[in-house]
């Protein structure tokens, strides 16, 4: 507060005079303002109230909800990662985050291990059932989608609102029809948590890697927090945890019959359920490992680059591509976040070859 000090002789004879002629609040030289709203302020997320033309106000410097207007309309902003409206004239309200993004924009994510475990109830996560509650034809698309819009709520109140969908395709969706991921999920833009591009239309998706993507994110997909995936906890090391269920090819449509566990409804790991394709979230360039770098394959049998058919488990394999790397070793409930060369045949799992049943989530519209 700006105080004005003045010769000591004003306000000894103020003191004298306002019992016999009254003072005013309103006089400019005393205090107040020209109205009757009340200031108060905190320093430590305490609400902060003013009005300068009947709008209320009301701030925090550490966190707390604000509140303007300067003529009607309500404005809400947060300094920490909070959802913020905002109006200047009673018009529509906007939703943003000085650090966490914008609901605006918010539009695709990774969906985290401790998001699916949360959901399922399970530490092994959902693995290739998807339902999610749902029941009846399509059921396993649409509880895929639920979950999305489940869990962008949780990450950013307001977001769960959009028109989420899984990038899952099915041999049936609920017209009976084949369903092809890339048809699922709007025109774009798509942007992660924080506003970074991933794609600006499906053009730019269909490459290995989508090919007008933020360099920050374009070789490690964040999750629902716009944290990139490969290190989640970036306290702890990174771990091996890229496979993310699609059922697609590297076009974005159905890779084959038996690629989507029975589209996303199964998850007892038996042959019959087949064997989920996944995409990569980041690439892998193992240099020489069980995962060679060139065309060819090694004796471990995982080739690379587009469309080469490997001799053991994984079928073609593209480490790069983030719709379709390899098939899975089954359909069943797993994580396994530790380096071990590719899916293992005898573990039939979601996550048997690095990773735990993620999936991603685009929005019809950013």
């Amino acid at each position: 507060m700006t105080r004005t000090y003045r010769p000591l002789l004003l306000p000894l004879t103020l003191a004298l005079l306002c019992p016999m002629v009254g003072c005013s609040s309103s006089d400019p030289e005393v205090g107040g303002s020209s109205d009757s709203s009340t200031s108060t302020s905190s320093s430590s997320g305490g609400n902060t109230s003013s009005s300068s033309s009947g709008g209320n106000t009301t701030s925090s410097s550490s966190g707390g909800n604000t509140t303007s207007s300067s003529s009607g309309g309500n404005t809400t902003s947060s300094s920490s990662g909070g959802n913020t409206t905002s109006s200047s004239s009673g018009g529509d309200n906007t939703t943003s985050s000085s650090s966490g993004g914008t609901t605006e924009k918010f539009s695709f994510f990774v969906t985290s291990l401790v998001a699916l475990q949360e959901l399922s109830g399970s530490q092994d996560g959902f693995g290739g059932d998807l339902r999610f509650g749902e029941t009846g034809a399509g059921a396993g698309l649409r509880g895929a989608d639920k979950i999305c819009a489940t869990i962008a709520e949780k990450s950013m109140p307001g977001a769960g609102a959009k028109q989420w969908r899984a990038f899952l395709s099915a041999v049936a969706g609920e017209d009976g029809k084949q369903v092809n991921a890339i048809d699922r999920i709007g025109e774009g833009p798509w942007y992660d948590r924080l506003g970074r591009l991933l794609a600006n239309n499906k053009e730019e998706l269909l490459n290995d890697r989508p090919s007008a993507a933020d360099p920050a994110i374009i070789d490690d997909f964040p999750n629902e927090d716009g944290v990139p995936n490969h290190q989640p906890d970036p306290s702890q090391p990174e771990v091996d945890n890229h496979d993310m269920l699609t059922g697609t090819n590297d076009k974005g449509q159905l890779y084959s019959a038996t690629a989507t566990c029975k589209d996303w409804t199964a998850k007892s790991g038996d042959t019959s359920e087949g064997r989920p394709r996944v995409g990569h979230s980041w690439p892998r360039n193992f240099g020489g490992g069980g995962f060679p770098t060139g065309g060819g394959s090694t004796g471990a049998g995982f080739p690379t680059g587009g469309g080469s058919t490997g001799a053991g488990p994984g079928g073609n394999i593209n480490m790069a591509n983030w719709m379709s790397s390899l098939d899975e070793a089954g359909c069943a409930p797993g994580i396994n976040l530790l380096e071990q060369g590719g899916p293992l045949p005898g573990t039939v799992t979601v996550g048997s070859g690095g990773g735990y049943g993620g999936f991603y989530c685009f929005a019809l519209t950013p």
